[in-house]
């Protein structure tokens, strides 16, 4: 994807066959499977989510590390540079999806279940056979008391978006500047500065995921905020959790562009797969803006 082959390629290039797809799905459907009964308590689910784990982990090193090999001995053309460049942005494409999605949830709670279950579903024109389910039940957002707090007691306080949201929200967007610096110094064949400035990211990055991990206990532990603490928690940990590991793979991106610069993988002609990385990062940092604000914040 960004090696310095020792002659381009001029045509297009149609790779051989490859088992990593078959590979690469084996491994989702295990671990899928696996987050299943992780949240359905049953004894197999850690062993199958770690299981595939690895077998992802196997696959991703070693379809990426055969590509690397195939850009290396000069395969690429610029049909497909320009074939993988498609690939990545309808893959972020796909993953503004997913994010939409469970931001269209949260959305759909806030403005409307919320106020159906309070009786005012009149407002939203429901038939009056969902009315008075919980009469005692008031909208509101965050929701800290649940139509039925007993069988799904709310958390005692919402996350204050001052704290370490705001701290985490200064990381990513030093972040989105210090890989923009690293591109930069890329194109313009500053090395060192390439250096640093990725290795920057990576660094917070890595603190992002760390205040993460230390946010979550403490909503766990002071705040009785989890996943089980009705719609708020869910949505909360969803939403925020999904963007954790998004940052997670984001970093292991970035490490392996850190690895690929050291040994001069990339010029300032041809460097798709550092691009690759920077686009994916720019990509968490603007969905971590809109949960920000619309999570944490509003």
């Amino acid at each position: 994807m960004a090696d310095q082959p020792s002659a381009p390629y001029q045509q297009y290039y149609v790779p051989e066959k490859s088992y990593w797809p078959v590979i690469g799905a084996i491994g989702l459907t295990t671990t899928l499977v696996g987050g299943v009964g992780i949240l359905h308590n049953e004894s197999y689910g850690k062993y199958l989510f770690l299981i595939g784990a690895l077998i992802m982990a196997g696959m991703l090193y070693g379809w990426f590390h055969h590509i690397i090999e195939e850009d290396g001995k000069g395969l690429y053309s610029p049909q497909m540079d320009r074939t993988f460049r498609w690939g990545m942005a309808w893959f972020i494409f796909s993953e503004v999806m997913f994010f939409l999605a469970f931001f269209g949830a949260l959305f759909y709670v806030r403005y409307y279940v919320i106020y159906w279950l309070a009786n005012e579903g009149h407002k939203l024109d429901v038939h009056d056979v969902y009315s008075n389910i919980w009469p005692n039940f008031k909208a509101a957002w965050p929701l800290l008391v649940n139509p039925n707090p007993i069988a799904f007691p709310g958390p005692t306080a919402v996350m204050s978006p001052w704290g370490l949201p705001a701290i985490n929200t200064l990381l990513l967007l030093s972040s989105g500047v210090t890989v923009t610096w690293a591109h930069h110094a890329l194109k313009n064949n500053q090395r060192r500065q390439l250096i640093i400035g990725l290795g920057a990211t990576i660094m917070l990055g890595l603190i992002f995921l760390c205040v993460q991990a230390y946010e979550y206990h403490h909503a766990y532990t002071e705040l009785g905020l989890t996943l089980g603490s009705g719609i708020y928690g869910t949505t909360f940990f969803m939403l925020t959790g999904f963007h954790g590991a998004h940052v997670t793979i984001g970093c292991i991106m970035l490490i392996v562009m850190f690895g690929r610069t050291l040994k001069g993988h990339f010029t300032p002609e041809r460097h798709f797969g550092f691009e690759a990385a920077a686009w994916y990062w720019h990509f968490v940092d603007v969905v971590w803006l809109f949960l920000f604000i619309f999570v944490y914040w509003i």
